[in-house]
């Protein structure tokens, strides 16, 4: 659906946007080929630090013109920027060895100065199995546990006693993961689609990130609401189980501010696609063709898209519930927009609709 101004103020719950980020898909196309992507993805984390941004978060794709690996891509990321927080938004944990992950995670944190944000899932996609290999339970299980594991290595836990002779190093030897960030684990977040993940976010004590698909929600039950109702669950639960506060919440949304009426005329188009198209909309060419159009599982829904003019956004932002509950919005940018587009569309927001949402760029 098309979101447009329906409320004239932010309700009383509205929390200011102190972080603002972007999600980029860091793609490319069959044209200028994946380099020429990769060294975009670069430019558009310098633009956007130079813009006040907080935070820029990647998504990882196998198999498609998308970024598959992000870590690498951070770590040549961070040596072009200073204090822009990077993250990766969301890394399916079914599909990753968790020992090798803390290990790449710990090295690219230390490289970059401690701006790594990582936010993994356990959904329970299991489209890659004939690659990765199956496994004896279900996809979401097995991520659950591959999970766990990540958490304690990064942690810094013991992973295994050496406990006879023979093995390289002596009897008694504890293995841990190096090198070991120590203050990692307080930036791994979840991605949340449904109120389970937000719980199970919770009872791990790992920040919450919701994402712009969503499942199990009550019939008739706006995204937004939804939204929301999972966000405030992550803090009740974070406050019965723990004494401290529960960290920033954010969550991703497609904010389109048409500052020209060409600019406005483009986003009705791109909002029509993702409302006809799902997921699937604004690939750039030749990425895998979905398997049906919409390309969303049965009983999910997808954000909105907010555009109009810089007026009707804010509105439109201010007085949806999920955006209002957030403590920080990270802006979903089309996978098919080119760089300049994205930057103008980072720029346009900061101008116009962030300083309304409380924002203070982080200069």
């Amino acid at each position: 659906m098309t979101a447009v101004a329906t409320a004239p103020a932010p309700s009383a719950s509205f929390r200011p946007k102190k972080r603002l980020g972007f999600n980029t898909r860091v793609s490319f196309n069959d044209d200028t080929g994946p380099a020429h992507g990769l060294w975009e993805g670069i430019e558009l984390f310098k633009a956007a630090e130079r813009l006040g941004y907080q935070s820029g978060w990647a998504y990882q794709r196998h198999f498609d013109h998308y970024l598959s690996s992000p870590l690498p891509f951070f770590a040549a990321a961070g040596q072009h920027t200073s204090h822009i927080m990077l993250g990766s938004a969301v890394i399916p944990m079914r599909y990753q060895d968790p020992i090798l992950l803390a290990e790449a995670a710990g090295t690219t944190d230390l490289l970059i100065g401690g701006r790594l944000e990582l936010a993994i899932s356990t959904g329970s996609n299991a489209a890659f199995d004939a690659v990765f290999g199956t496994v004896e339970t279900d996809a979401r299980t097995e991520a659950k546990r591959r999970q766990a594991r990540f958490l304690s290595a990064i942690s810094g836990e013991v992973l295994h006693t050496v406990a006879k002779p023979g093995q390289a190093v002596v009897e008694g030897s504890q293995l841990r993961v190096t090198p070991h960030s120590p203050t990692l684990r307080s930036r791994i977040r979840q991605g949340s689609a449904s109120l389970g993940s937000a719980i199970q976010a919770a009872e791990l004590g790992i920040g919450l990130i919701a994402g712009t698909v969503q499942h199990d929600h009550a019939e008739g039950e706006s995204f937004g609401s939804y939204q929301a109702r999972c966000i405030e669950a992550f803090r009740a639960i974070w406050r019965k189980q723990r004494t401290s506060e529960p960290p920033p919440v954010a969550v991703a949304a497609s904010v389109l501010v048409g500052t020209t009426p060409e600019l406005r005329e483009k986003y009705v188009a791109y909002d029509l696609e993702r409302r006809t198209q799902g997921i699937a909309a604004s690939r750039p060419k030749g990425a895998l063709e979905p398997n049906s159009r919409t390309n969303q599982p049965p009983g999910s829904q997808i954000s909105p898209v907010f555009h109009g003019t810089p007026d009707q956004v804010i509105e439109a932002v201010l007085s949806d519930p999920g955006l209002a509950a957030a403590d920080e919005i990270v802006l979903f940018l089309p996978p098919a927009f080119g760089l300049a587009e994205n930057i103008h569309l980072l720029t346009d927001l900061a101008g116009t609709v962030a300083p309304s949402l409380g924002w203070l760029p982080d200069w």
